[in-house]
């Protein structure tokens, strides 16, 4: 990963301001989808899990409290000091570049909530899937969970104003060059932050043709958390299976 692709999601995960601003995210939802995937997927019972892009650790938490062995991995450092709090003998956080293999290998990778697609060098996308490859076991499975881009820029909100915690947040979302982009400007104690996010809008094509490369198998494609079938134009999300 080169240093002036990591510089937004390095910097902009690492703060506070982040976590504030989606703090709102559905806990129930992603339990839910955790029940479901683990059950279609049938893991067996004390399977071992990777995490990747892990966050502070909703999914690995909740992964753990109903029977797996978790081993969440990010690369932002304040994400995973938060994360450690909740370790046990069988949840495991650690900061990792997702770009490289991990050192042990799993039933099953997961790469929940859009946490792919944030490189401008391609090589860094293939590297990603090479990596989560490796760290599959005979019988792993493979997990990206990503957002339907062609939906998402059907549905594209150009400007919005949240207030969170008593910041009010202004966000403006546009597309160029094949990336998905929002900009976030709030103030803080009188002093302005300006943030971005970009994220490539990846079709289902464009992972068909990484997974090509790497030599990968796609399974299965769902359009939602409750695994219904996946439709370019009105599902919200991209949810692949592979191994």
């Amino acid at each position: 990963m080169t240093n002036n692709t990591a510089t937004w999601f390095t910097s902009w995960f690492d703060t506070p301001f982040y976590h504030i601003l989606y703090k709102d995210r559905d806990d129930t939802e992603a339990h839910a989808f955790m029940e479901t995937l683990t059950n279609y997927l049938n893991l067996p019972e004390n399977g071992t899990v990777l995490d990747l892009a892990c966050g502070k650790g909703r999914h690995s938490r909740y992964l753990n409290k109903i029977g797996y062995d978790v081993t969440g991995v990010d690369l932002s450092a304040n994400s995973i000091k938060f994360a450690k709090q909740f370790e046990n003998h069988r949840l495991h956080f650690e900061e990792h570049d997702m770009c490289l293999p991990y050192h042990k290998q799993f039933d099953a990778v997961f790469n929940l909530f859009t946490s792919f697609g944030y490189f401008e060098d391609d090589a860094d996308n293939l590297k990603t899937i090479e990596a989560i490859k490796s760290n599959l076991n005979e019988f792993g499975f493979g997990v990206i969970d990503f957002m339907n881009s062609e939906f998402v820029i059907d549905n594209l909100v150009p400007k919005e104003t949240k207030t969170v915690d008593g910041i009010e947040f202004h966000l403006k979302r546009f597309v160029e060059e094949g990336y998905i982009i929002k900009d976030i400007t709030f103030t803080v104690d009188e002093k302005v932050y300006n943030y971005q996010e970009r994220v490539r809008a990846f079709t289902l094509a464009d992972f068909e043709k990484l997974f090509e490369q790497t030599d990968v198998f796609l399974l299965d494609v769902f359009g939602d958390y409750k695994l219904n079938k996946f439709n370019p134009k009105s599902s919200e999300r991209l949810v692949m299976i592979f191994k």
